[in-house]
């Protein structure tokens, strides 16, 4: 049987120093209490937009040329990364 405070007990994935949030339902009646309040919850920032680039990708050698070698030693002891492809992505493949 597991005395108070022993690994077993006390081993719950997170750092006994970790600071503790809100839970969700701290943070959502948080969130109704502002909106009441008036004040806005979340910061937006304005949504401009990025021209596409144009023209060529520059290849991939030269790309990963401009990594220096200490960091792309360090990506892939890693994450065993490997640099395939250079692929140009539309904007709205990002979060925003």
């Amino acid at each position: 049987m597991a005395s108070a405070g022993s690994p077993a007990e006390t081993n719950t994935g997170v750092d006994a120093d970790a600071p503790v949030g809100p839970s969700e339902a701290e943070e959502s009646a948080f969130i109704a209490e502002q909106r009441e309040q008036g004040v806005a919850t979340r910061a937006t920032a304005p949504v401009a937009t990025v021209p596409e680039p144009t023209g060529e990708l520059p290849p991939l050698d030269e790309l990963v040329a401009r990594i220096p070698a200490p960091t792309r030693a360090l990506i892939d002891e890693m994450f065993r990364a490997k640099f395939v492809a250079v692929r140009r992505l539309p904007p709205s493949a990002f979060k925003s």
